[in-house]
């Protein structure tokens, strides 16, 4: 949708997957640290439902752009003309990341799908975003074309980021570097929105004035800072809350009943020996 909601919409979408991340990630990461065995289905569990939300965000992502009152209706070519390329080209990001969300719960649903496939996908799908909107700003305004342009500097990094989890996975560096690239994509798609079509009542911006394209630059270093600060604040709120949690054996209240059942079998176990 080239429109303010257009943006707003896949803004939304990754800040929330970033904000979820910034707190996923090192959760897992100090948890980790003890005992692996009594904490994986726990985890994988959660990746199965986070998958499926990130699934379901990408179909909502493809109605909206096919069917709002101005898209295409599924309508790709009519009378020698291509109908809403810009709604299909966003329908196309969106589907990759569609796939990319089914990868990853069959990776901790089917035993055969080879580990490595779900990050291998995601960064297809990265790479794929990446690629459309390459293609998506040619003939129009310096300032529309830039702006779109530092997008890619998030999208393309996160593509490399992940393709390097393949090979290291669980890399808690090279997740929480995807995480913040992640949330700048996010605060980012708001920024094009509030740009290119600012909300009533806004000043227009002058999309050739070269000043706008330096200020851009700079607003695009801040939007990144404030990634970086998402990301380390809520690391360090994980790492110095954490502790309070715990309960008998470094396990957290959330996962209690895990160790209590594994406790309650091994009782009925020792007492069945006995008889």
């Amino acid at each position: 949708m080239a429109n303010f909601q257009g943006h707003a919409l896949p803004g939304s979408f990754f800040l929330i997957v970033g904000l979820w991340w910034s707190v996923k990630y090192p959760l897992k990461y100090f948890h980790q640290k003890g005992k692996r065995s009594q904490l994986i289905h726990y985890y994988q569990r959660l990746e199965i439902i986070e998958a499926a939300v990130r699934t379901l965000f990408s179909v909502i992502g493809i109605l909206a752009e096919q069917f709002v009152p101005d898209g295409p209706h599924v309508h790709l070519y009519h009378e020698n003309h291509w109908i809403k390329l810009m709604n299909w080209q966003h329908s196309t990001m969106y589907l990759f990341f569609a796939i990319s969300g089914i990868t990853d719960m069959l990776t901790y649903l089917v035993t055969h799908v080879p580990l490595g496939a779900d990050r291998l996908v995601m960064a297809v799908a990265a790479f794929n975003e990446g690629f459309l909107f390459y293609h998506h700003v040619h003939n129009r305004p310096p300032l529309d074309q830039y702006i779109h342009s530092l997008l890619l500097c998030a999208v393309f990094g996160g593509a490399l980021s992940i393709f390097l989890e393949v090979i290291l996975r669980d890399n808690i560096v090279l997740e929480l570097f995807r995480t913040s690239l992640v949330i700048l994509q996010g605060t980012w798609f708001w920024q094009i929105g509030f740009v290119l079509f600012p909300p009533s009542g806004a000043p227009t911006w002058d999309q050739q004035d070269h000043a706008n394209i330096m200020f851009i630059t700079m607003c695009f270093c801040w939007h990144y800072a404030a990634a970086l600060c998402i990301v380390a604040i809520n690391y360090s709120l994980v790492c110095c809350l954490l502790p309070r949690f715990k309960r008998h054996g470094g396990e957290i209240i959330g996962i209690r009943k895990l160790k209590s059942d594994h406790t309650c079998q091994k009782a009925l176990l020792s007492g069945s020996d006995e008889e």
